[in-house]
């Protein structure tokens, strides 16, 4: 549940990884799952703190049921690693040797005639093996039966966060002294990749840089255009520190604006601070959207506000929740997401402005506290 921000200094416990598998364990009977299955990748991050190599086609899955102890199927040879991970010992382990079947391992733990979810990432040959061993098994996705198995930040995650954001937002500052014109858009990327790195991120996830008409691109991918005097610039960046996910975004000017640019631009501010203000436990994250929307529809430009206004953040840098019409989950104290409504006008610029926020009991708070008005760059 969410709190008070926690020291970054206090690593998660055998016991805080026991508990999100135990309410993760319930949070599956109470949706009518027999239990469920954790591939390699996010949820068993988040629920073990065991992350395995990444280009591995050999089975790891931990199986977890109510009432049941959790165990994790796990190679041999990657064993040692998992018995490092922080929640190894909330847990059992049962390995698996190359030239051995790991469905006759696994097809034990499970209840041969149950319904299980099952990671979105899990590896189709994986589920195709489980469903030749135990063909009485139905499978749903793990985010459809459960998509706010990690919405939820208890205070140390909430402080991970925080902390990410404040390092995202240093960064923002320290790009606004660095020379835009006469640039390509990779040379500014590169600036921000290493300035991410430098403020204590593990991970660069993204970096983009879209000036003038690469703007009007929401995921424009940085390229090889010279920014020039009056381009608007879409800056849009993130990643990982101490495990959680950054991202923000900011758009600046190079000189001095034109009317529509700085028009536009308002209009954006205004619509990010309308949603940011509607937030409070309770209201559907869909009422985020539509608040942000509302403001850029008003103006005239609803046609080119085209993507959601939000998605959570956490592990990774996307994940449930979503703002967006036609999701009604509620929304708790301690879930995170980001705030980002956007205006684009092709082969013309574009303009976003997003923060990372958390739910409190009373609103909303910002992870992301840099200025938002519309900057100059050189």
């Amino acid at each position: 549940m969410a709190g008070t921000p926690a020291p970054l200094t206090e690593p998660f416990t055998a016991a805080d990884y026991r508990a999100r598998m135990d309410r993760a364990a319930q949070a599956a009977a109470d949706a009518g799952l027999a239990g469920l299955l954790v591939a390699p990748g996010p949820d068993l991050v988040h629920l073990t703190g065991y992350r395995p190599p990444a280009a591995t086609e050999r089975l790891t899955l931990l199986v977890l049921a109510a009432g049941q102890e959790p165990v994790l199927v796990v190679p041999t040879l990657e064993a040692p690693d998992a018995v490092r991970a922080a929640g190894a010992s909330a847990l059992t382990l049962r390995d698996w040797t190359d030239g051995k079947d790991p469905y006759d391992v696994t097809a034990p733990l499970l209840d041969a005639d149950g319904r299980f979810g099952i990671s979105d990432n899990a590896w189709a040959m994986h589920l195709l093996g489980l469903q030749k061993e135990l063909p009485g098994i139905s499978y749903v996705s793990l985010t459809e039966a459960l998509p706010m198995l990690r919405a939820v930040k208890d205070a140390h995650e909430l402080a991970r966060l925080e902390a990410a954001g404040a390092a995202a937002d240093a960064v923002y500052e320290r790009i606004l002294k660095v020379r835009f014109s006469g640039r390509q858009e990779t040379d500014v990327a590169a600036d921000l990749a290493a300035l991410l790195r430098e403020s204590g991120h593990s991970q660069v996830d993204f970096t983009v840089v879209g000036s003038g008409p690469n703007g009007a691109n929401p995921h424009h991918e940085a390229g090889d255009r010279v920014i020039e005097n009056g381009d608007m610039v879409v800056l849009d960046f993130g990643g990982l520190m101490h495990g959680y996910g950054s991202d923000i975004s900011r758009t600046v000017h190079v000189g001095a604006p034109g009317v529509e640019e700085q028009r536009v631009h308002n209009v954006v501010r205004a619509a990010q601070q309308a949603a940011f203000e509607a937030v409070r436990p309770g209201i559907a994250c869909q009422e985020v959207d539509r608040v942000a929307r509302a403001v850029i529809t008003a103006a005239g430009y609803g046609e080119r506000f085209i993507h959601r206004t939000g998605h959570g953040i956490g592990v990774t840098t996307h994940e449930p929740p979503y703002m967006i019409e036609g999701e009604e989950q509620p929304l708790v104290p301690g879930m995170c997401f980001s705030i980002e409504p956007g205006v684009y006008l092709p082969g013309r610029f574009g303009v976003r402005i997003e923060d990372i926020v958390t739910v409190t009991e009373t609103g909303g708070r910002r992870f992301n506290t840099v200025a938002r008005e519309l900057a100059v760059v050189e």
